[in-house]
């Protein structure tokens, strides 16, 4: 099988679990180095060993990209370690629902930090490096793969701040897209509907159970079927970028 990310870095945050470890493991049989970026450095390292025991490369980089320094510093560490950078995969997040009267703040100000400000400040650390790639072989190209939500595209009621965020990622993406699309500097996102990982259970009890009653008894999409999306975007050929890309489970509606 053609490894087709053979000679590439990419750097995926959130990567300690769910669609982030799916990720790094993907992009990691592709042939790409990956760096591991997350806080639970534990979770990392245990990856990277699956990694490098399957025959590729892995960097453990532990970090809270909510801190504009240490995002930069990630980022950082990623090329100075692995030599360059090629794709950016952001996806850290966090989804804390329940209704907005008397909500907590902070819980609010936690969203708005890790799923809007730390995915732009590992961007605007990254775009140097990717735009440098993006003239050099392998590939010629480079890729930012944002992860939005279902949530990015309509609102729902419980959900007002994490669909704030997620509308704010969409737009992000669609602006910096614009103005790299020239350079070769690929800018995409995926919007996943309901993914089975553990994202929901950073809920309370009632609020886990609302959001299984809101789907009912569906097939939900596993982190893989978020990550072969992924995979597709980032392989496609130097001409071809797929801008956005939704994925639902079959049954929601």
């Amino acid at each position: 099988m053609t490894r087709r990310l053979e000679g590439t870095v990419a750097l995926i945050t959130g990567a300690s679990s769910g669609i982030g470890h799916a990720t790094a493991v993907e992009l990691a049989r592709e042939g790409a180095s990956v760096a591991l970026v997350g806080r639970r450095r534990d979770r990392l390292t245990d990856l990277a060993s699956d990694i490098t025991n399957a025959g590729g490369q892995a960097l453990v980089v532990p970090a809270d990209i909510t801190d504009a320094q240490a995002a930069a510093d990630a980022v950082a560490r990623t090329v100075g370690g692995l030599g360059r950078l090629d794709i950016l995969v952001n996806n850290a997040g966090l989804m804390l629902l329940g209704p907005a009267p008397d909500a907590d703040l902070d819980d609010w100000r936690r969203m708005v930090d890790i799923n809007l400000m730390g995915l732009m400040y590992t961007t605007h650390a990254a775009v140097p490096h990717l735009l440098k790639s993006a003239s050099q072989d392998p590939r010629q190209v480079a890729d930012i793969v944002n992860i939005g939500s279902v949530a990015g595209r309509s609102a729902f009621a419980m959900s007002a701040v994490y669909c704030a965020t997620k509308f704010g990622v969409g737009a992000f993406t669609e602006s910096l897209r614009q103005e790299l699309a020239r350079q070769h500097v690929r800018v995409s996102v995926v919007e996943p509907g309901s993914v089975d990982t553990e994202l929901r259970a950073h809920n309370p009890d009632l609020v886990q159970q609302y959001i299984a009653s809101s789907l009912g008894d569906i097939e939900r999409l596993q982190s893989q079927d978020v990550s072969d999306a992924i995979g597709y975007i980032v392989t496609r050929p130097r001409h071809v970028a797929v801008n956005e890309l939704l994925v639902r489970p079959t049954e929601q509606v």
